[in-house]
């Protein structure tokens, strides 16, 4: 039987995470308030660091550039505020407009990465990066036309953030809501995080995901079985984009707003933290590693704010959430270094 192995940045979280807690009853906040919105905030980053996992399995590395897929499913939103669709017809459309752009951006992010095998983590930063300001002209100059998303003073350009309010904002977070007291379960935002869970741990169990998971082991195997590396490693890329369109969407939602221009400039990084805290290697990612991952590190980091702002300064919060993202990714790397070189002696 497998042991479950705890890392270093397991048990520093964890640990961290129980500091926390303890300190909510010194400054008066309610543990139930907290439960309810931890649970709103694991299921609204969750899809994000599930999209993760088809790159991970396939051995192009951890995805930071996160952003295409994510950028892809800003779009979809777009073209469903700009024909004013609401509610799950206006989130349906989001999916489906944001998942088939993913496909194409996916597809095209997947002609750079088979290229640049074994330096897949650096190129994509640096893709995910150098797409932001590329969409920011397409934000400037996009022929949208719905008054509600332009700049309110010569109508031209979409603005920062759109308020999905009268649209579909929270139209996960409010579907089959149970209250037992005080604590409020978000069933419908859990269930369809399940559901796409599902999908992808059995995405994982077909032939396509095996081999797939062989390709990440040893390629030079695989590619003396016959099996076209590339094309497998276009399919993993292009659905990790669509499932982060999927989670971007449900970000939105449940955030009440779409953030355009710079806002997922910087969030590959903490979806990539919640999954290296949840156990996943730079081959080999589950479904538990990034539920147990996201749920940690986004508790985490909602418990810092109060204890901060009561203890310590406010911008404090911000500070100790980067030390911790960026702590754990610095981490992965070296752990992976000295296990390369323990394995080469």
């Amino acid at each position: 039987m497998k042991r479950l192995r705890v890392e270093a940045p397991q048990l520093i979280v964890i640990f961290y995470l129980i500091i926390l807690a303890v300190s909510l009853k010194f400054i008066g906040i309610s543990y139930i308030d907290m439960i309810n919105e931890s649970l709103i905030k694991w299921v609204m980053n969750g899809v994000l660091v599930l999209s993760l996992i088809p790159m991970i399995n396939v051995g192009a590395g951890r995805n930071f550039g996160l952003p295409i897929g994510i950028t892809a499913g800003l779009i979809g939103m777009c073209i469903a505020l700009e024909f004013r669709l609401e509610g799950w017809l206006g989130f349906g459309v989001s999916i489906l407009a944001g998942s088939l752009i993913a496909v194409v951006f996916g597809y095209v992010y997947s002609l750079i990465l088979n290229r640049l095998k074994g330096n897949e983590e650096i190129v994509g930063t640096f893709a995910g990066f150098s797409f932001i300001p590329i969409m920011n002209i397409f934000w400037t100059l996009a022929p949208f036309k719905n008054r509600q998303m332009l700049y309110p003073v010569g109508g031209q350009g979409l603005r920062p953030k759109i308020n999905l309010d009268g649209y579909f904002a929270g139209i996960l977070d409010n579907l089959l809501k149970v209250d037992i007291g005080r604590l409020v379960i978000p069933v419908g935002l859990i269930f369809f995080f399940i559901v796409l869970s599902i999908l992808v741990y059995l995405f994982q169990k077909t032939r396509m995901g095996i081999a797939m998971s062989y390709i990440a082991e040893n390629e030079s195997f695989v590619k003396l079985s016959g099996i076209d590396i590339n094309r497998y490693r276009t399919i993993a890329i292009m659905f990790s984009n669509v499932l982060a369109a999927i989670g971007i969407i449900v970000y939105s939602q449940s955030y009440g707003f779409v953030h355009l221009y710079d806002g997922p400039f910087m969030m590959a990084f903490p979806a990539v933290s919640a999954i290296l805290i949840g156990g996943a290697s730079r081959s080999k990612a589950t479904v538990f590693n990034a539920m147990l991952g996201t749920y940690l590190y986004q508790t985490t980091f909602l418990l810092s704010v109060p204890v901060a702002n009561a203890f310590l300064i406010p911008e404090m919060s911000e500070i100790i959430r980067m030390i911790v993202t960026n702590g754990i990714i610095l981490y992965a790397f070296l752990y992976e270094g000295v296990k390369r070189r323990n394995e080469k002696v």
